[in-house]
């Protein structure tokens, strides 16, 4: 036995114990006047650095503090802080009466802090993004979805698509590609095409993923939102916001550690420290590293992430706020096979592709990197009791560099060939940077007029976009064929079977490895671009309770637009109405929406007299009639959404570059439902369902898009489900299991007058939980796909999805 090690043991267990013996425990409880447990509520021991949050029945517990008097702050969004003495003595528990605070309009906090938490863990209560005004949101009357940091960490949320699933109506498009300018994933949101680009209401462009890291809550935001968010960054179905993580007042933070299939690797730290003794200024440390492995034969995706953030409170009426993010990421090209534009399409749907999924068709030789760095600064100072003024910038810079390719179906194979699909390799050289300055000055207000209450911002903002591409121009590098035809003989009855270029395998015939590539690219010119454009705009809103169960919100924004070619001036106005037949519990909605977007320039060609000439376009506007209701139940348990949209898009100009035209119409319309609950201790829901119906309604008669389901409109009909339980008493105490998974309809990718329709199946994907809570101890283990459930998505292109996976999670809290 080694007696050292036994005699060390015992030392550090006697020093435990005796510093056990000296130290005491305090605990008790939050509520408000109404009786009501406040969760999440901060109780800091002032100048002892340690502190904690109440649980969801407002219980707190600070353990292990030092015989002596402290003072107790206690302090939460929307209420009084309050401040007590406390003794502790030394092997005792000190339990003190329940702390009731009272209401008050913190209008400076609810700016700088995100929606309220509560006992519906998968919802926020509030948000000061979606209206830019801090709503409840049962008083806003436009939709919006949100999706917790609690739900992330209990589905062990690695990537950005898999968070998303947990919305209604929104599902994905294109996989992420890393390429310069749009390079993000592309996701279907009521019909239309979105990005992720806003972060805390403020621009942040990226191409690539999101990083969970530092995501306390995704809004989904219903609806054209031009009035308050303008056009270059969001669409007509919406606009999706993420709020990070803030600072707060003590000591806290943990460490997640997750590994699973395809050799995926995560480590995640969050770790929050207070920087003077009453906690006023603030650090909060975001950072992750990730390697996963694609589950083809190859590809492989690495990234680091780093989020520092700093809070200082200056006083009572002024603070600041300082976000920054630093990813690095490296990939290989997710596959995506593109169907040929031009021709009628050679098949119609997976079954006849006959595509073996594990196949890649690139190499971990070539890979894209996509660095990309972001600011975000913010200062609010109350003007008085009833204005507040709020100052915020962000800069951004994203970058795309290395090799991009992708597969695009080639007709010309098709002489001699009877069956079977075949694709040619396109490669370039990414070079390029996106640079983005926001500056947004409002003032928010809170005041009365012949005693209706009046909630207002108005606000200017000022945005800057420029890209610089000095990227190559592609080559084709190999061609592709999937089906089951005698090879040989095509290639020798048609093509010189000596010239690369014109041979097609079922292997694949081209060289994946960076010299060849560099040898294929050195006589291909590079890009030397830059386009910039400049945004300037104005706007006001103002929602105005005429009874307390009565209000209307009415919102105009002008937007003037600039660039080296093209310069438009769009107006965008925004009506919403709200009764509450049962305040703070049920209210019917209604809202008029706007949206717009400005139409770059065209070159025609005169087929008369064979020149060039420019044509200029007015902006194309959408404007959404929705009316719906929002209930709220069991003092935030049960939390739902049930609506009816009609968006109808005008002034959309089509053409094939010899006859352009500013003619056609576009609707978009549907039913959207969901369902936040927490019925009973310890059991979490979440659902959605929605249907929507588009079409491309007016165009030229020769239009390949006339009469025709949009591509970009994704699945009809999408429904979605979470639910856990955990066990909150007892032997099983601490243990959980959740359950769930997404369901789509049939999904026309591709659906064109002259080359026909495409149409990928409906999927169900079913995913599984279990976890188990100990101390400052959890693990989560998940299976995702448990039915193995082949499965696609697509925008004109075929892209698979993973197969059955798993994921395992350990965390330490501190």
């Amino acid at each position: 036995m080694n007696y050292k090690l036994l005699l060390l043991h015992f030392i550090i267990l006697s020093g435990y114990a005796a510093t056990a013996q000296e130290s005491g425990n305090i605990k008790g409880k939050v509520i408000n006047t109404n009786g009501d447990a406040i969760s999440a509520a901060n109780v800091d021991v002032q100048g002892a650095g340690v502190g904690t949050e109440t649980d969801m029945d407002g219980i707190y517990s600070i353990e292990n503090l030092p015989e002596g008097r402290y003072l107790l702050r206690i302090s939460y969004v929307g209420y009084k802080s309050k401040e007590l003495a406390v003794s502790v003595g030394a092997g005792a528990t000190t339990t003190i009466p329940d702390i009731v605070l009272k209401t008050a309009e913190e209008q400076l906090q609810e700016v700088l802090i995100e929606g309220n938490r509560n006992a519906n863990k998968y919802d926020r209560s509030r948000s000061v993004y979606v209206s830019k005004l801090p709503l409840e949101n049962l008083e806003n009357p436009q939709v919006y979805d949100n999706i917790t940091a609690e739900l992330l960490e209990e589905q062990i949320i690695t990537s950005f698509d898999d968070a998303l699933k947990n919305s209604s109506g929104i599902t994905k498009l294109w996989e992420s590609t890393g390429r310069g300018g749009d390079g993000a994933g592309y996701y279907s949101l009521r019909g239309f095409p979105v990005q992720p680009t806003m972060v805390n209401g403020l621009p942040a462009l990226t191409n690539g993923s999101p990083d969970p890291a530092n995501i306390e809550n995704i809004e989904i935001i219903k609806g054209p939102s031009g009035t308050l968010y303008g056009s270059s960054l969001i669409s007509y179905g919406g606009l999706i916001n993420i709020t990070t993580k803030r600072p707060y007042e003590y000591f806290g933070g943990n460490i997640t550690y997750t590994l699973g299939s395809f050799g995926l690797n995560r480590v995640a730290v969050d770790v929050n420290t207070p920087l003077d003794e009453t906690g006023d200024v603030a650090l909060r440390v975001n950072s992750a590293y990730q390697t996963q492995n694609s589950f083809q034969d190859a590809g492989f995706a690495k990234s680091f992430f780093f989020a520092p953030s700093l809070s200082y409170r200056v006083s009572d009426r002024l603070s600041f706020l300082i976000n920054t993010e630093f990813y690095s990421g490296e990939s290989t090209n997710p596959a995506m096979l593109f169907l040929d534009r031009g021709a009628p399409l050679r098949v119609t749907d997976i079954s006849e592709l006959n595509y073996d999924t594990n196949r890649s068709y690139t190499s971990n030789d070539l890979t894209l990197k996509n660095p990309t760095y972001s600011l975000q600064g913010q200062m609010n100072y109350k003007l008085s009791d009833h204005w507040t003024s709020q100052t915020a910038i962000s800069r951004g810079n994203s970058r795309a560099n290395g090799y991009y390719s992708y597969l695009y179906e080639t007709s010309r194979f098709y002489e001699g060939l009877d069956e079977g699909v075949a694709f040619t390799r396109y490669m370039n050289n990414q070079n390029s940077t996106t640079l983005t300055t926001d500056f947004q000055q409002n003032f928010i207000g809170d005041f009365e007029i012949f005693g209706m209450r009046n909630r207002m911002v108005a606000g200017l903002d000022y945005f800057q976009r420029e890209t610089i591409d000095n990227g190559t121009g592609y080559v084709a590098n190999g061609n592709i064929y999937i089906g089951n035809a005698d090879l040989q003989n095509v290639n020798e009855s048609v093509f010189n079977i000596a010239e690369e270029s014109n041979y097609i395998t079922n292997g694949d015939s081209g060289i994946l490895s960076t010299a060849a590539v560099d040898g294929l690219l050195a006589n291909i010119n590079r890009n030397n671009n830059t386009v910039k454009e400049d945004i300037y705009s104005a706007y006001v809103s103002n929602v105005l309770n005429i009874t307390p169960a009565l209000s209307a919100m009415a919102s105009l924004r002008i937007d003037q637009f600039e660039n080296d070619s093209n310069s438009q001036t769009a107006l965008s106005p925004k009506f919403g109405v709200v009764y509450q037949p049962v305040i703070d519990q049920v209210s019917i909605f209604a809202n008029y929406m706007d949206g717009f977007s400005n139409v770059a320039p065209s070159e025609v060609i005169d087929q008369e007299t064979g020149e060039t000439r420019r044509i200029t376009f007015e902006p194309e506007h959408a404007s959404q009639f929705e009316i719906g209701t929002k209930l709220n139940f069991f003092d935030d348990k049960l939390f739902a959404t049930l609506s009816y949209y009609d968006i109808q898009v005008e002034n959309i100009v089509l053409g094939n570059g010899i006859n352009v035209n500013q003619d056609g119409t576009q609707y978009s319309r549907g039913f959207e439902a969901r369902l936040t609950a927490n019925p009973v201790e310890g059991l979490h829901l979440v659902a959605g369902f929605s249907h929507n119906d588009s079409e491309v309604t007016e165009a030229s008669e020769n239009d390949d898009f006339l009469g025709r389901r949009p591509e970009s409109a994704g699945p009809e009909t999408l429904a979605n489900l979470w639910a856990s339980y955990r066990f909150t008493s007892g032997i099983a105490e601490g243990f959980g299991l959740g359950f769930g998974g997404n369901y789509a309809s049939d999904n026309m990718i591709f659906n064109r007058n002259t080359a026909g329709t495409f149409t990928l199946p409906s999927y169900t994907v079913l995913n599984a939980a279990v976890f188990y809570d100990v101390d400052k101890f959890s693990i989560n283990l998940k299976l995702n796909n448990l039915t193995n459930q082949d499965y696609f998505n697509g925008w004109s292109t075929i892209n698979p999805q993973a197969p059955r996976n798993f994921a395992a999670a350990l965390t330490y809290k501190f």
